[in-house]
């Protein structure tokens, strides 16, 4: 026995929908691999997280209020990427460490 229908009518009816549905699969699978296309694209042109940052106050002078190890969730948007002499000597010259990330710790400046 099969499960179709044993008229031609209904075997048309249910050919078409199955190609509607057929036509709405391939439509999702299309934008979900343009999707992952530019996810991979986004991360490949992604600038690197730099080491260490520095975050600034507001105003015209903007002075270093923190340094951050690069990455850290608690640095604010006043931010600029500095090499590690620059932290460190930041850190020697009363630039506060987060207390997120420890900045003083993994260059190894205590206090």
């Amino acid at each position: 026995m099969s499960d179709l229908p044993p008229d031609l009518p209904r075997l048309r009816t249910l050919e078409h929908w199955l190609t509607l549905s057929l036509d709405r699969v391939r439509e999702r699978i299309s934008f979900l691999e343009q999707r992952q296309r530019e996810h991979a694209h986004g991360a490949a042109v992604r600038p690197p997280v730099p080491d260490w940052i520095v975050e600034t106050g507001i105003g015209q002078r903007r002075e270093p209020l923190y340094v951050h190890v690069g990455g850290c969730h608690m640095a604010g948007k006043r931010q600029h990427p500095i090499d590690r002499a620059q932290a460190i000597r930041a850190l020697t010259d009363g630039v506060e460490a987060c207390a997120h990330c420890r900045p003083d710790t993994a260059l190894h400046v205590l206090d």
